[in-house]
Order: C-alpha cells, then sequence, then structure tokens
C-alpha cells in the first residue's frame, strides 16, 4: 500500500522526537525496582526470559528495560509502525505481527531473536484487548523457546491516563516509579490447547496479582 508523504514525514520524525523527550522525562524519576533477584536468577540460569505486561504500561515498560537485550513483537498495523521506531529507538529489536495480522510469521521471527540470545517482549493483552485478559501469544512462545515468563508491571504516584481502551499510564516528571517483576513461571513444550488455556488463565492471574500490588502501593486498586 502506497504510503502518502504526510506519514512518512511523521513516521520519520515522531518516534525520533518522543523518544528523546521521553529520555528526559523519565531521567527525572525515581524507581523503586522489586523482584529484581526473578530476573537476576532467570538470566543467570537460561539467558533468556519472555517478559510480559500489560498494554496500559508499555511506554515505560519498554523504558526500563532498555538495557535488555530484547526483541519484541509489535502490531502489524500502520500506527504499529510508530510504536516499533519509538522503541527501536532504546535498542530494542522489533518484529511485526498481531493476533489478526502477522501473527505466525512474527511468533517465527521472535524464537529466531531468542535462539539468538535475545529476550523476548509481549503485551499480554495484544494491541486492542480487552484490558488486562491475557493473549496466548506469550505462553507459546516461552512454551517454543523453552525460555520462562516473567510477568512485570509498574505503578506511580503522579502520572498521565489516556482515555483509550487500556487507560495507557505515562509517569509524570519527578514522579516516584514503583516496578515489579514477578516470579518466573515455566512453561512445559508440547501442550494441547486445554494445557494452553490453563497456563495462559495462570500467566493472567499473576500479570493482575502483580498489577494489584503494584497499585496498593499508591493506595488504589487500579490506575
Amino acid at each position: 500500500m502506497k504510503q502518502s508523504l504526510g506519514y512518512r514525514i511523521s513516521i520519520a520524525i515522531i518516534p525520533t522526537v518522543l523518544a528523546f523527550l521521553v529520555r528526559l522525562w523519565f531521567a527525572t524519576c525515581k524507581v523503586k525496582v522489586h523482584g529484581e533477584n526473578y530476573r537476576e536468577t532467570v538470566m543467570a540460569d537460561s539467558g533468556s526470559a519472555v517478559g510480559t505486561f500489560w498494554h496500559y504500561g508499555f511506554l515505560y515498560s519498554f523504558f526500563h528495560n532498555r538495557n535488555e537485550k530484547v526483541i519484541a513483537m509489535v502490531s502489524g498495523s500502520k500506527d504499529g509502525e510508530y510504536i516499533s521506531r519509538f522503541v527501536e529507538k532504546f535498542g530494542v529489536v522489533t518484529v511485526r505481527g498481531s493476533r489478526n495480522r502477522g501473527g505466525v510469521g512474527a511468533l517465527k521471527g521472535m524464537l529466531k531473536g531468542m535462539r539468538a540470545g535475545y529476550s523476548g517482549a509481549i503485551v499480554a493483552d495484544g494491541s486492542q484487548g480487552p484490558a488486562r485478559v491475557l493473549q496466548a501469544g506469550c505462553i507459546i512462545l516461552a512454551s517454543r523457546s523453552g525460555a520462562p515468563v516473567i510477568p512485570m508491571g509498574w505503578s506511580c504516584n503522579r502520572y498521565i491516563t489516556f482515555n483509550s481502551w487500556d487507560k495507557t499510564a505515562i509517569p509524570y516528571p519527578f514522579s516516584k516509579i514503583e516496578f515489579f517483576y514477578g516470579e518466573p513461571i515455566l512453561i512445559p513444550p508440547k501442550m494441547n490447547q486445554e494445557e494452553i488455556e490453563t497456563f495462559r488463565t495462570l500467566v493472567e492471574e499473576r500479570l493482575n496479582q502483580l498489577y494489584e500490588q503494584a497499585w496498593a502501593l499508591q493506595n488504589k486498586k487500579d490506575h
């Protein structure tokens, strides 16, 4: 599909400018990390992991893990191109695909990257939701790669929330962020559909427990 001149200009400029501003913005925040031992143990034992987090927090989650060797699945949509180019500014390698567009090819790309030593990153509830309902992508990736799933989440004392399906949240400058790594979950190989659903439910529950734990520190049930 032919792209308009305006789109080509915007896709070249906006992610670069946004990444620059985000670096300045988040550098002012104070961050406390919980569960760092989980991440360290997995990386020492397995060398890679499948990190997954809810869509509301994707912006800071990618930034927080900017120094890791990460390959991420990003929506294959036109809007997903902005996100792809943005996270690449933080050293993240991206493959394009989603549940409804190019998902199988993207999963193969993720597996190839993980075999080359990268950790995988997948937004748990996908690019369109519903919010905080786990899609099976991270389960299948972990099962086929042999790397454990690490749930992640964060909360913040002051933040902006957008009126979107996921209520995207962005910490304010000079805010206090509580970032969580959850207990790793090892997914067995060669599962049937019933087993996939069992682990999908388990990881969803763990992510929501982590979410509630994080926001309880802000005296909130959710963001």
